[in-house]
C-alpha cells in the first residue's frame, strides 16, 4: 500500500519561525508599552492576592507532594510556598485567574493575556535565584516586562483572526503557545529552541471549552491558565535539554494541528507582533466579571438608585449586546455554582440592579439563594445590536458595548442606558489608572501588613525603580 504524504522534514512552519524571531530577536521601542506592562503585573498579582481569600483556590496551591524541598525555588506570592518552576507557574497562573479579574483580550477569540505572568515569573524567578546562588546576575523585573509583553502580543495577535472557541478548543491554548515562547527565551534558548518548544505546545493536547458552557460550567475555568502556563514552563524545560521538535507541527496533512483541530483551515494574520496588544489590553477595573458583561454591569449600576424601590414591580428587562455575549454569557435557568454565575449576562446585571455593586462573594453559594436574583433574571430578554457586533470586531474601536432599559408594570420605563466602553478600555485609560492603582492597593491590603503593602505599592510605582529591580527581591516582597 503506498501513500502520498511526503516523509521529508524541512524548517519549521512559517508561523513557528515568526514568532520565534519576534521574541529571540525584536527589541521593544513602545515606553507606553512598558508602562502599562508594570501595571497590567501589579493588577495581575493583586488579583492573585485576592484569590488567596478562597478555600477553593488555596487547596490546588502549593507543591504536589507536600515537604518538597527545591533549591533555588521560585516563591509564591502572598504565600510561603517555594516550588520547581512548573508548580509554581500552576500555583501563580490559578491565582492570578481564580476571579475572573485579572485583563482581558477580546477578538475573534478572547483570552487574558497576563495568565502568562504564571509562567514568566516563575521562570524569572527560579533563574535568578540561580543564577545568584552561582555568583550570576539576577534577572531584572524589566526582562520580566518584555516577556510579559512579547507574550500579550503572541496570544492577541493569534487571537484577531482567528477562532479557537467556534471549533471547541479554549483560548489556554493561546496562553500556552505564548508562555512556552517567551520562557524558553528567558531560559536562553535560540531562536530554533523557541520553535522546537512551540511545536512542542501545537502538537500537545488541547483544552475543550467543556468547563465553560453550560451544563458542564465549572471551577476548571479558573485553573485551566495556570495549567496552560504550567504546562509551558515544562515543554520549555524539556526543550532545553535536547529534546527534538517537529518542524510541520501545524501543516503536516492529516496529523498537523491545521487538520486535526482547526478545521483544515491555517491560520490568518492582520498585523505583524510589535507591542499592539499590551498597548491596547483592556483591564477589569470595577468588576471581577466575563468582560463581554462589564459595561451591561455599569448600566445596571447607574441604574440601580432608580429601580432598587420597584423591584416587585418591573415587567421586563431589556438586554441589549453584541454576538459575542449572547453566545458566551446569555444564561437562562439554574446556575450551579460561582463559575456559573461569573458568566452569566442575567445574573450579574441583576447583582447591579438589586445593589448598585458587584464583588466576587456575590457569586458565592450563600448570596445566590436570594430568590430575588432568578426572579429579576426570568423579566430579562437579551437581543443582539448589530452595531455593537460591528464595533466589537472593528479594530478601531473594539469596543465591548452593552445596553440596559427596565420597563415597569404601570407602562413607565427607565431610559435605555448605554455604555460602550468599559473603564478598562485604552479609550477611558487615564480615568481608569487611578482606579487601577486603588485595586492593587485593597488587594494588598487583603494579605500584608500596612508598612509590607505600602512598600510595595511604592516599589512598583516608580516604573524606573521597577524595571530595574532583581527579580528575586521584587518576589521577596510578596512572601507573608
Amino acid at each position: 500500500m503506498s501513500s502520498s504524504i511526503s516523509k521529508s522534514r524541512g524548517e519549521y512552519d512559517q508561523v513557528l519561525q515568526e514568532i520565534a524571531r519576534y521574541v529571540a530577536n525584536d527589541s521593544i521601542e513602545s515606553e507606553e508599552a512598558y508602562n502599562i506592562a508594570r501595571l497590567c503585573l501589579m493588577d495581575a498579582l493583586g488579583c492573585g492576592l485576592l484569590a488567596l481569600r478562597y478555600p477553593e483556590c488555596t487547596k490546588l496551591l502549593g507543591p504536589i507532594v507536600q515537604g518538597t524541598v527545591v533549591p533555588h525555588g521560585a516563591k509564591v506570592p502572598g504565600t510561603q510556598h517555594q516550588l520547581d518552576p512548573v508548580q509554581a507557574a500552576f500555583n501563580i497562573g490559578t491565582m492570578i485567574r481564580w476571579l475572573d479579574y485579572n485583563d482581558t483580550w477580546l477578538a475573534a477569540e478572547w483570552g487574558h493575556p497576563s495568565d502568562n505572568l504564571g509562567g514568566i515569573l516563575a521562570i524569572a524567578d527560579y533563574m535568578s535565584r540561580k543564577n545568584i546562588a552561582e555568583g550570576k546576575l539576577s534577572l531584572s523585573m524589566r526582562d520580566v516586562l518584555t516577556a510579559l509583553i512579547k507574550a500579550h502580543e503572541i496570544q492577541g495577535i493569534l487571537a484577531l483572526e482567528n477562532s479557537f472557541n467556534r471549533v471547541g478548543l479554549d483560548h489556554v491554548v493561546l496562553v500556552k503557545v505564548a508562555s512556552t515562547a517567551v520562557v524558553t527565551h528567558l531560559l536562553g534558548g535560540s531562536e530554533e529552541q523557541i520553535a522546537s518548544a512551540l511545536s512542542q505546545s501545537w502538537i500537545d493536547g488541547q483544552s475543550l471549552r467543556t468547563y465553560r458552557h453550560a451544563p458542564n460550567t465549572g471551577s476548571r475555568k479558573s485553573w485551566a491558565a495556570g495549567d496552560a502556563t504550567s504546562r509551558a514552563v515544562r515543554l520549555a524545560l524539556m526543550t532545553m535539554k535536547g529534546e527534538m521538535g517537529y518542524e510541520s507541527a501545524l501543516t503536516a496533512k492529516t496529523w498537523g494541528f491545521y487538520d486535526v483541530l482547526f478545521k483544515g483551515n491555517s491560520f490568518k494574520f492582520s498585523r505583524p507582533y510589535s507591542s499592539y496588544v499590551m498597548e491596547n489590553v483592556l483591564f477589569k477595573i470595577s468588576f471581577p466579571a466575563e468582560f463581554h458583561a462589564q459595561t451591561a454591569v455599569e448600566c445596571a449600576i447607574q441604574l440601580h438608585p432608580e429601580v432598587k424601590h420597584r423591584l416587585d414591580d418591573i415587567d421586563a428587562i431589556v438586554l441589549t449586546t453584541h454576538e459575542s455575549a449572547i453566545r458566551i454569557i446569555d444564561k437562562t435557568g439554574p446556575l450551579h455554582n460561582p463559575a456559573d454565575r461569573d458568566h452569566c449576562l442575567q445574573y450579574m446585571v441583576a447583582i447591579g440592579l438589586m445593589y448598585g455593586e458587584l464583588n466576587a462573594d456575590h457569586y458565592e453559594d450563600s448570596f445566590a439563594s436570594d430568590p430575588q436574583i432568578d426572579t429579576l433574571r426570568q423579566f430579562m430578554r437579551t437581543q443582539e445590536s448589530i452595531t455593537y457586533s460591528a464595533d466589537y470586531l472593528d479594530p478601531e474601536k473594539r469596543s465591548i458595548a452593552n445596553a440596559v432599559q427596565v420597563f415597569f408594570k404601570d407602562g413607565t420605563c427607565t431610559a435605555n442606558i448605554e455604555v460602550q466602553y468599559p473603564i478598562g478600555h485604552r479609550r477611558r485609560r487615564v480615568e481608569g489608572i487611578p482606579h487601577l492603582e486603588s485595586k492593587f492597593i485593597a488587594s494588598l491590603a487583603t494579605r500584608f501588613p500596612q508598612h509590607q503593602a505600602t512598600s510595595i505599592f511604592d516599589a512598583s510605582k516608580d516604573q524606573e525603580k521597577f524595571e530595574s529591580m532583581p527579580v528575586s527581591a521584587f518576589v521577596d516582597q510578596f512572601v507573608i
